[in-house]
């Protein structure tokens, strides 16, 4: 007990010596790092220029004191609100935006939606973080999928002010220098993109630079990352799409993509400049298309702190949905490796569960020789066999190639593969909408599984392979349901009710990144991996899986975050990996007990509370 106790005290005395780590905008300390505990945050600028500050300004909420002292009396409205009082006053807002739009066009609400909360980002962050964590379930699909894709389709016309760093082909020679542009003397995280495969809607340029923003919101959300130690990263090396290059709007450079060595040495030499100014950065790389995805991955990741969430966050979560499916039959996880599985879709996402799911079978079975017996992958061709020409599959399929003595012919399609294996599971990540059609979908009752899993994973949702109401009007209420955007619970005939998993990989990468700063890993192992995705596996209980529920809600996400967190530290122990973070040493983090751990997680959790404004010239 006195052991522990020490340890806890060592713990709060670490945070508390945490106040002095300073932000690139002069905070000696402050709440722009941990919980707030009316710790002063020194400010080197006075009136309205700490109004037009997003870190620092409060609005109506500064009270008369620090409207004094910063020169801001007379700039505001004489009253002075609470911050539940400006909470009251933005739902309000929000609320009468959406009865005004209600009857429009979708997509004009959703992009009317995004605006507010942009314009509240763009103000006050403590405020727009506040809201967005007290309402997470709603507002997540606004500031991520399924909007997202549609601001970055339009990302050029909805531009007002610049949010993280653009490096381009034309920086080449300059990038290492260009680093330093950036305010920010630590950064913990980066989310960077080149745009080339943005969702399931393809190539987008720079305007996939919604994508890091949308991901980073949620890192600060979900994980408590500080926010003004995340930076959203676009690399721009051309496009390839068409009405881009042809319009005169488009913010981009207009010119084809880089490729090959020369699309090599742009990216290598980003990650060169990133390390060198932040050698403990964690760079998570999202929406690179299938052909760089893995090569990026396998170029990098023994190298740096990275991981790629197309291929390893999406493969966790689909994983952890496909042993929440087995639990739901009433079988032990094991049994995964007797479940015949069906994924649709050869891209980054698709390969990347398979290729964790057959690694999770392989330590089941004890041999990873026999781990691909029961798993199926079809591309824009059909069932990829032995006999697909080599020019005409992903190498990185070549694993799960089926012998055409099993009684399905190359490129067999998917209605086809269906009604000869009889799946347990079927997964979509093919992008491609409705292509569980209702025949598939009709076929998925002769499934072994008293319970048959249907997974439509693709985003946005106009790219979800079916719905859930097709899903469960065709094959029935027994069914497990999961999808990657969000479809709301079915209503079925006889009364009772579908419900509607959202396998959203905003349930990982936030943990995965919390436990990869707070244990100091070099880097993102496969086995840190995998536990975080046993973590989110285990965390629903066996009556609400039994009612067909494998993912938590996503109220729920920043407990889930700090589990996930808490399970990728302990797999960095396991693997004598640690190398501690700040003050705490990996021989400290090596002895401490799970809950110690937990506690160490949440206390560098960033929760958003104002603090007071202290000036202090330079």
């Amino acid at each position: 007990m006195a052991i522990f106790c020490a340890r806890r005290r060592r713990l709060v005395d670490l945070v508390a010596s945490a106040w002095s780590w300073g932000s690139h905008r002069g905070i000696a300390n402050g709440h722009h790092l941990f919980r707030s505990s009316g710790r002063p945050t020194i400010v080197h600028k006075r009136g309205a220029d700490i109004l037009h500050d997003p870190w620092y300004n409060k609005g109506t909420a500064l009270p008369p004191t620090e409207r004094d002292r910063l020169g801001l009396r007379g700039l505001l409205p004489p009253r002075v609100m609470t911050p539940q009082q400006q909470i009251d006053r933005f739902m309000s807002d929000f609320k009468s935006l959406e009865r005004t739009t209600r009857d429009g066009p979708r997509d004009m609400s959703a992009l009317a939606k995004w605006r507010i909360l942009n314009r509240l980002h763009d103000r006050n962050e403590t405020l727009y973080y506040k809201i967005l964590i007290d309402n997470i379930k709603n507002f997540a699909p606004i500031i991520y999928t399924p909007t997202v894709g549609l601001v970055c389709q339009n990302y050029s016309g909805l531009f007002r002010r610049p949010r993280g760093m653009y490096f381009s082909s034309a920086d080449r020679g300059e990038m290492v220098s260009m680093i330093y542009n950036w305010p920010a003397e630590h950064v913990d995280i980066i989310v960077v993109t080149d745009g080339s495969r943005i969702l399931g809607l393809g190539d987008l340029g720079v305007q996939g630079i919604g994508i890091p923003i949308g991901k980073l919101d949620l890192y600060v959300a979900a994980a408590g990352f500080n926010p003004q130690r995340v930076l959203p990263v676009m690399i721009d090396v051309g496009t390839n799409n068409k009405k881009l290059l042809d319009d005169p709007l488009y913010l981009g450079l207009q010119q084809p993509r880089l490729e090959g060595e020369d699309y090599l040495a742009v990216i290598d030499e980003f990650m060169e400049g990133v390390f060198t100014r932040w050698p403990h950065v964690i760079v998570q790389f999202e929406d690179f298309q299938s052909k760089w995805a893995f090569k990026l991955l396998q170029r990098y990741r023994n190298h740096y702190r990275m991981f790629n969430d197309d291929v390893q966050g999406t493969a966790g979560v689909a994983l952890a949905g496909l042993f929440g499916a087995v639990r739901a039959q009433g079988k032990p996880l094991s049994e995964l490796a007797n479940a015949k599985i069906v994924v649709v879709g050869a891209g980054s996402a698709g390969l990347g569960v398979l290729h964790m799911t057959r690694k999770a079978i392989g330590q089941i079975l004890g041999d990873k020789s026999k781990a691909t017996r029961n798993l199926y992958i079809l591309d824009k061709l059909g069932l990829v066999t032995k006999e697909r020409a080599d020019a005409d599959v992903d190498p990185d399929a070549k694993p799960f190639a089926r012998n055409t003595n099993e009684g399905l012919r190359e490129g067999a399609s998917l209605l086809e593969v269906v009604k000869q294996v009889k799946p347990d599971m079927l997964v979509g990540l093919s992008g491609v909408g409705g292509i569980f059609t209702p025949e598939v979908l009709r076929e998925m009752k002769n499934a072994d599984y008293k319970r048959p899993a249907i997974f439509p994973m693709s985003n946005p949702t106009m790219n979800a392979e079916c719905t859930a109401e097709e899903a469960f009007k065709n094959v029935g209420d027994h069914i497990i349901f999961a999808s990657g955007s969000p479809f709301d619970d079915v209503e079925l005939e006889n009364g009772k009710i579908g419900h509607v998993n959202q396998g959203n990989n905003m349930y990982l990468f936030p943990g995965i990144g919390l436990g990869t700063l707070l244990c100091g890993a070099r880097t993102v192992t496969d086995r840190m991996l995998s536990s975080a995705a046993a973590r989110l596996a285990s965390y629903m209980g066996e009556e609400d899986v039994n009612n067909g529920k494998i993912y938590p809600p996503i109220s729920s996400i920043r407990d889930i975050s700090k589990e996930v967190a808490v399970a990728v530290l302990r797999a960095a122990v396991e693997e004598d990996i640690v190398e501690g973070y700040r003050d705490l040493s990996a021989r400290e983090l090596q002895h401490m007990s799970e809950d110690q751990i937990r506690e160490y997680v949440d206390q560098y959790m960033w929760s958003p509370q104002y603090s007071p404004l202290i000036y202090e010239e330079r």
